[in-house]
């Protein structure tokens, strides 16, 4: 099996040839977003799979805030697009975990690392990130590692 971009380029030359507007678009939007990454830097390089992965949930991440914003401000066509593009997206992300799922993860990992109280927060988000490993969005590991510290 190829590598996640390869899945990308290649998913967006079907979608090219089956004529849907929305998925090409949005794999164009993403690739592009890939290709930013690779050169970015002092040199550019190719990105591995879980590099890739992060970009995907940046672009995802974006989506739905773009969609809220347009929730807000009045505009539901708009909201729905950006709604159907992070669609898109999440079909290439790991399976989201559930708040259960988080908190499980990160009293694990806590409980590994013998992190207790506020002055542990930077090694638990750590480690607590590596155990979700991009499976959940930073700011729900983090609330739930805050939590947990009791911070």
């Amino acid at each position: 099996m190829g590598t996640l971009k390869d899945r990308l380029n290649d998913d967006l030359h079907t979608a090219m040839k089956a004529r849907d507007e929305l998925t090409t678009a949005t794999l164009r939007m993403t690739l592009a977003a890939v290709r930013n990454a690779e050169v970015a830097g002092s040199e550019a390089r190719d990105l591995s799979d879980d590099e890739v992965l992060a970009v995907l949930t940046k672009e995802s991440k974006k989506r739905r805030e773009a969609a809220t914003a347009f929730a807000d401000a009045d505009r539901p066509e708009q909201a729905a697009k950006e709604r159907s593009e992070g669609e898109v997206i999440d079909r290439y992300l790991p399976k989201q975990l559930t708040d259960e799922e988080i908190a499980e993860l990160v009293a694990e990992a806590l409980a590994a690392g013998g992190f207790t109280g506020r002055a542990h927060m930077g090694p638990a988000m750590k480690a607590a990130q590596a155990a979700v490993a991009g499976r959940a969005e930073g700011g729900r590991v983090a609330a739930e590692v805050r939590r947990q510290l009791g911070a």
